[in-house]
């Protein structure tokens, strides 16, 4: 053989909750309704995830809309006996670095700005790849795709600052720090990419291989 055998060429398909490999009852020559549900955990059988492309497309598009207010809104409010300030995110990365924490500067910059970026730019590129059959680089692309699941949950760094020096200053009687109208949208942006990478279905990304791969 020129190539492994794929689980639908053997009549199976693998429950996308628990795991357990079922026989597929559209391909495996048994009776309708025979295997509706997973026999381990109950959970319905899917071969792909019902409307992946469309859900992702959705989620990733809404979160990219939320993410320019999140970038133009500012975040935080510092006030002081004779000072107050708001900070969007870049203003904030630029107030760190001026005031002498650089590292912080970068990881904040890393976890609010390329994380995300770089979850749009994945994702979008996934999904078109998936959707035209690309042969191109699959082992890389399935790789690609488990490096933003990693990752993601990095982005909520802003949202956990802004929520951390709130409550800690919160007892100072000379200053005050509060969230603004940003850090929502920047939050609902994370979330919204979070399930986006959820609801991508990788199996998709081996879908319409050649013979020879």
């Amino acid at each position: 053989m020129n190539t492994l055998p794929r689980a639908a060429d053997l009549g199976l398909i693998g429950c996308h909750v628990c795991g357990q490999v079922c026989k597929d009852a559209t391909n495996a020559g048994l009776p309708d309704g025979d295997t509706l549900a997973c026999p381990r955990c109950g959970s319905a059988l899917h071969r792909r995830k019902p409307d992946s492309y469309s859900r992702t497309w959705a989620l990733l598009i809404a979160a990219f809309i939320l993410y320019i207010p999140a970038n133009l809104l500012p975040i935080m409010r510092t006030a002081s006996l004779n000072d107050i300030d708001d900070n969007t995110i870049i203003s904030g990365v630029v107030e760190l670095w001026v005031k002498g924490s650089p590292d912080l500067a970068v990881i904040v910059f890393t976890a609010s700005i390329v994380v995300p970026m770089l979850k749009f730019f994945s994702l979008g590129m996934l999904l078109l790849s998936s959707r035209a059959g690309s042969d191109w680089a699959r082992p890389q692309r399935a790789k690609l795709y488990r490096l933003v699941e990693f990752i993601g949950y990095w982005s909520m760094l802003d949202v956990f600052v802004v929520a951390l020096l709130t409550a800690l200053v919160r007892f100072s009687l000379l200053s005050r720090v509060e969230p603004l109208p940003g850090v929502i949208f920047f939050g609902l942006t994370v979330v919204l990419t979070m399930f986006a990478s959820m609801s991508f279905d990788p199996r998709m990304i081996w879908d319409g291989r050649n013979s020879n791969d």
